[in-house]
């Protein structure tokens, strides 16, 4: 007498049926069959294209930044431990008890290093597309425009950096006045 089987054989009975022949897996050919789709994989990543290695980096969110900082603290204190998971997950702890004002620099520091990696990115671009133009046809701006341009963004990012430390220090005021 044989031993009543599960739903869950049940199941993967019915879907070997329902491959054709040349797909199941039977005894030797399981090898074979993982090498096949191992090679198909292989195939698929050599279609991506493939990164510049011209291209800036992208800049460090504000967390990162404070983990920057962090990290060299963290090591002094406790030269034992040699685990980056340990050190990210301190990380991770003393950013979530930070308040808003004691994230203020961090933010204020990622925000400065976004501006300085958009005008990079920026130069990187028409870099690209002059390479693309082959320099045989003229661009639609003049360089003076697109120097005013670059000026105007910049007086922008300015701005946005002195409403950053005017606001850090207005909650660091604020801090001290508790």
């Amino acid at each position: 007498m044989k031993a009543a089987r599960g739903k869950g054989a049940a199941r993967k009975d019915t879907k070997e049926a329902l491959k054709p022949a040349e797909d199941r897996k039977v005894g030797k050919r399981k090898a074979a069959v993982k090498a096949e789709k191992s090679s198909k994989r292989a195939t698929t990543k050599d279609k991506k294209a493939k990164k510049d290695p011209n291209k800036p980096k992208r800049p460090p969110s504000a967390f990162f930044v404070f983990l920057e900082e962090f990290r060299k603290v963290f090591k002094k204190e406790n030269p034992n431990v040699k685990a980056v998971s340990a050190v990210g997950k301190a990380g991770g702890e003393k950013w979530k008890s930070l308040s808003e004002a004691e994230k203020a620099p961090y933010e204020a520091k990622a925000a400065k290093k976004k501006a300085e990696y958009e005008k990079i990115m920026n130069a990187y671009n028409k870099k690209q597309e002059s390479t693309a133009d082959d320099g045989d046809e003229e661009s639609d701006r003049s360089k003076s425009e697109v120097n005013d341009q670059d000026d105007e963004e910049s007086a922008e990012v300015m701005k946005l950096i002195i409403w950053v430390e005017l606001t850090i220090g207005f909650f660091m005021l604020l801090h001290m006045l508790e």
